[in-house]
């Protein structure tokens, strides 16, 4: 997991908020004797995603759990299928069982969402790409998630690609302005996309040789006109990528318009959870 904190943190603070002083439902209800399997289970069919999310979860709550991952990320499951087998103190994968769950069940609606996306664009070169619109402190995790669907993975914050977007273009004084602030100070190289929304936004982004031109909520016959302006340009092709209000029922259309990229922030800001369970087994006492 790459990210400015770790894994371990985001699990530690997710336990904490639900554990709290203590599980006392559990302490009170089982036997600290009681030993048990714990299988977790999809109720839905979908893409499998967070594995390593779930694992630290138990790891946390108990080093001596031991766990069996029977899937991996990426992998498709059916309804039924059994992703992992959690073995150890009852209590313990009890107390683990609703943070462990929320991460696999919102990873895994991440990945499956994604995947559909995909599956639309199949056959026309377009890669579908997520945004920075991503749960705070999640956004690894997330765009991980991404990845397992299919899909592949736009900047993963300000630090690491320059975008100018329509706010930084009219604080600057325009995209010409904006785009020679930016190589003024990009020391480090990093590549440059600039956002337009008109045909001659578009004509004034491949003057200034950037490396990607977003086209913003544009409609398909203009994203057709401005896919054919990049194409029929002289000097380097810029990477060319759609974006803004795309829907898994318009997306073919998008990508048949011939663009590189198309960005989707629903595959992380309002994906719908996958249905997963944890089932208790093989309950005994040592």
């Amino acid at each position: 997991m790459t990210s400015h904190f770790s894994l371990a943190d985001l699990v530690r603070i997710a336990l904490s908020e639900d554990v709290g002083p203590g599980d006392w439902t559990t302490r009170w209800t089982v036997p600290a004797a009681t030993r048990a399997e714990g299988e977790v289970v999809a109720k839905a069919p979908g893409v499998l995603a967070g594995l390593e999310a779930a694992v630290e979860c138990f790891r946390q709550v108990d080093a001596e759990l031991r766990v069996e991952l029977l899937c991996a990320d990426g992998d498709a499951m059916s309804t039924g299928a059994t992703v992992l087998r959690v073995h150890g103190e009852a209590r313990s994968i009890l107390t683990a069982e609703r943070v462990c769950l929320n991460l696999l069940q919102h990873l895994s609606g991440v990945a499956t969402l994604t995947q559909r996306y995909v599956a639309a664009v199949r056959g026309t070169g377009a890669r579908v790409v997520d945004t920075r619109k991503t749960t705070p402190g999640m956004r690894a995790l997330q765009k991980a998630a991404v990845r397992a669907g299919g899909g592949a993975n736009h900047r993963f914050g300000l630090h690491d690609m320059v975008l100018i977007k329509d706010n930084h273009i009219a604080a600057a004084g325009g995209i010409t302005a904006a785009v020679k602030a930016v190589r003024r100070e990009n020391r480090s190289g990093l590549r440059v996309e600039v956002e337009t929304t008109t045909l001659s936004e578009v004509d004034e982004a491949l003057r200034l040789q950037v490396d990607r031109i977003m086209f913003d909520n544009m409609t398909v016959p203009l994203l057709r006109d401005a896919v054919a302006r990049v194409r029929s340009s002289r000097g380097p092709r810029p990477e060319t990528e759609a974006s803004g209000g795309i829907i898994l029922e318009t997306i073919s259309a998008v990508a048949e318009t011939g663009v590189d990229f198309i960005s989707v922030g629903a595959l992380t800001h309002s994906v719908p959870a996958l249905d997963l369970s944890l089932r208790l087994t093989g309950i005994g006492k040592e």
